[in-house]
């Protein structure tokens, strides 16, 4: 048997530290057997609101919170703001640009806003909303691991697993249902998270130095 190389070694290293199991249909499987939901959320800008707004807002938002029946878990997440795509739509419009007077004044505003973000720490904040739903255990040797996902040990039925995923993601898609009727009173909008951006997400998490992270999807996007 060939041994690990340092860098197979590493990353088995770290992934026991991640607690993730899998990610299917959009729904997070940790390795304790429970699961996770993500919603993305809207914001709001509570200072520019009147008094009488803001009292209404945060009566609201303690209604929201007293009617839950389940934890929830709010999430914000601060990263710099990658001016990439911006600056790619703008030298495409440079690009297009038949005026020479626009076009250098295109070209100077480009310039201005890679210099600007290069020396100012622009940051851009995204709200998430995690919401878990841990299955009650029931019997059978391996217990809940072995017989909620196909080949965790010999004998286990395909069927049954699936029919228990979609059991338990049903639960979870009802309580999210909650959350967002309950944020919505607020004027906020939210999207739950499918497969592609819950990769992504974690990506982020995991890899907090890499500027090369794939884009949240337009379905994603808030």
């Amino acid at each position: 048997m060939a041994n690990a190389t340092p860098n197979q070694q590493s990353a088995s290293a770290a992934q026991d530290f991640v607690p993730v199991q899998e990610i299917r249909d959009g729904v997070v499987i940790l390795k304790n057997g429970g699961l996770r939901l993500v919603l993305i959320c809207s914001s709001l800008n509570f200072a520019l609101k009147s008094e009488e707004e803001q009292s209404a807002l945060l009566l609201q938002y303690q209604n929201f919170l007293n009617s839950l029946e389940f934890h929830v878990q709010i999430f914000i997440q601060s990263r710099k703001l990658d001016i990439r795509p911006y600056l790619t739509v703008l030298e495409e419009l440079e690009k297009n640009q038949l005026n020479e007077l626009i076009k250098i004044q295109t070209r100077e505003y480009i310039e201005f806003i890679r210099t600007f973000t290069e020396n100012t720490n622009i940051m851009a904040k995204t709200f998430f909303v995690v919401i878990p739903y841990n299955p009650p255990p029931f019997g059978g040797r391996g217990g809940l691991l072995a017989k909620f996902w196909p080949g965790a040990r010999r004998g286990s039925q395909p069927e049954t697993a699936t029919d228990k995923f979609e059991e338990h993601r049903s639960q979870l898609e009802q309580r999210a249902g909650v959350v967002e009727q309950g944020l919505g009173r607020l004027g906020l909008r939210v999207v739950q998270l499918g497969t592609e951006e819950l990769i992504e997400l974690f990506f982020k998490i995991f890899n907090p130095g890499e500027i090369e992270a794939p884009q949240l999807t337009e379905s994603a996007k808030i």
